[in-house]
């Protein structure tokens, strides 16, 4: 009896260290990010594609960062969260795909992206020695698609794609040779 006791005060302490361990700014961008995923993965997944890119739009940045991991997490992928929002290097994220680590830029726009925040995550990927993933919210222009043709680090996911990552429907292979490429700009990659 004393022991089983024993048993479940660590088990407490264990868990209130962990919760410890994530500010309570964390808890609640998390918290909000779960919620609009079950959301976007339920019934308002049939919502109309303006709408559901309203929504996004609309929530806070840090917690549509998180609601991207979250929906990583969703589909199997492990993810690692930055320690901070803010001063973390430009890496909002990392997602383990296919067994290579790719870091997260998540950026929501209501217009065309800046190219220069394309070129500086494609730069920072580089110099990690990794491949990124810029999901972005708002209009890839011909400046950002000239940038991301020829690079075989940074991927851009946007469109229909980034409403199948949060509502759970099908994504292209983002480990495949060959990305889906746009027919307009033939040799640009865009997931």
């Amino acid at each position: 009896m004393l022991l089983a006791l024993s048993a479940i005060v660590v088990a407490l302490l264990v868990l209130l260290l962990h919760r410890a361990r994530v500010p309570i700014r964390h808890r609640w961008r998390r918290r909000q990010a779960r919620t609009m995923a079950l959301q976007l993965s339920g019934k308002d997944r049939l919502q109309p594609p303006q709408l559901l890119y309203a929504r996004l739009r609309a929530m806070d940045p840090l917690a549509f960062e998180e609601l991207l991991l979250e929906c990583f997490e969703r589909r199997g992928h492990g993810v690692v969260r930055g320690r901070r929002y803010t001063g973390d290097g430009g890496i909002d994220g990392q997602v383990m795909i296919e067994g290579e680590i790719w870091l997260i830029q998540a950026k929501r726009y209501a217009d065309a992206i800046r190219p220069e925040h394309v070129a500086a995550f494609e730069a920072l990927c580089r110099a990690k020695g990794r491949r990124g993933l810029f999901i972005h919210t708002g209009r890839t222009g011909p400046q950002s698609r000239v940038m991301t043709a020829g690079s075989d680090r940074v991927a851009i996911v946007s469109g229909r794609t980034l409403l199948s990552l949060v509502t759970g429907g099908p994504m292209p292979d983002l480990t495949a040779p060959q990305l889906l490429r746009s027919p307009k700009y033939p040799n640009r990659r865009q997931i």
